[in-house]
């Protein structure tokens, strides 16, 4: 049977490149993408993993495949405890992979969904966040080998001082604080509205600096 496997990398780690674009809607709109590395090949990583380069290409070209023939590749904030894509926590779609060596590479699109919103205030306000690979696979149990890999999608997590701790304290903080809510349904109204969007942006900064994590 396949394992559920998630490999995380931080912002520096996966070198990622948050880009600027006009969004094309005549209404002098901003879309952010962000580009990096999405996994690593042929190393062992934190999880005591080796994803072989083949194995990587592989799951790459099934990805480019599946943007071509017109699927949507969808991704969410932080990682659900399967391999089912929640709408509700949308917030970005995978453009692209590609090869470069032994790395896969991807540029990944930030949706003007509430949780596409609350991404990208976070990026213009400076925040580091990382990418995490989600898919299935076999584990070679001796030697950490995984072989039949799939990339299912890549979400976007925050960079936590332990492991999952960052980004479930954010969405938490987040719909426990006065006036959390509010910022959340804010995010709706956002993409078409850029006095709403500075407000939410100004809103989800103060959030980040009162959460001191």
């Amino acid at each position: 049977m396949a394992s559920y496997l998630r490999e995380h990398l931080t912002f520096d780690r996966a070198g990622i490149q948050v880009i600027s674009e006009d969004s094309g809607d005549g209404k002098g709109g901003k879309k952010l993408r962000m580009e990096g590395i999405f996994i690593e090949g042929g190393v062992k990583n934190a999880n005591q993993r080796v994803y072989p380069v083949q194995e990587i290409a592989k799951a790459v070209e099934t990805i480019n495949s599946q943007i071509k023939d017109g699927y949507s590749v969808l991704g969410e904030v932080d990682h659900p405890d399967d391999l089912k894509i929640n709408l509700d926590r949308v917030s970005h779609m995978i453009s692209k992979m590609w090869m470069d060596g032994p790395t896969g590479y991807g540029s990944l699109t930030v949706l003007p969904t509430p949780m596409g919103e609350l991404v990208k205030a976070m990026l213009t306000s400076g925040v580091k966040l990382g990418v995490s690979s989600r898919g299935s696979g076999n584990v070679n149990e001796g030697t950490g080998h995984v072989s039949d890999f799939e990339i299912i999608t890549v979400d976007i997590v925050a960079q936590p001082s332990a492991p999952h701790a960052y980004p479930k304290a954010i969405y938490e903080g987040l719909m426990n604080m006065r006036g959390g809510s509010q910022i959340f349904e804010m995010a709706r109204e956002a993409n078409q509205d850029p006095r709403v969007q500075q407000y939410l942006k100004e809103a989800v900064t103060g959030f980040i600096k009162d959460l001191k994590l």
